[in-house]
């Protein structure tokens, strides 16, 4: 298995870091990283903490490849799985699958949130 070069990973560990502290300044305040906060999420593709109802996996490459095998490799557990993805240029967009997105909208609405 190749491992990515010490550029991509700097990228990467900065990026989780970025997208840390975007969650901190929407209310999260104790969101870390996984590598510092907890090593066995860490081991299941989970890359923050204290996210609330989310695990979040934060990509910074170009070529994500599938956001699907992405999504399969994150815990199947009581959490709604977030995948961030940054490209050069291009922003940050946010993926999940939609039946848990139907879930997070059937509750917004029935709550009469929206």
């Amino acid at each position: 298995m190749a491992t990515k070069g010490r550029g991509a990973r700097i990228k990467g560990h900065a990026f989780e870091r970025k997208i840390a502290e975007w969650w901190r300044d929407r209310g999260f305040e104790n969101c870390k990283t996984s590598r510092f906060e907890s090593k066995m999420l860490d081991d299941k593709k989970v890359d923050l903490t204290h996210t609330g109802p989310f695990y979040c996996q934060c990509k910074a490459v170009e070529n994500l490849g599938s956001i699907h095998n992405v999504l399969a490799e994150m815990p199947n557990e009581e959490k709604y799985n977030l995948v961030f993805h940054q490209r050069a240029r291009k922003g940050i967009v946010v993926a999940m699958m939609l039946e848990d997105f139907e879930e997070i909208l059937n509750m917004l609405t029935q709550n009469k949130i929206i």
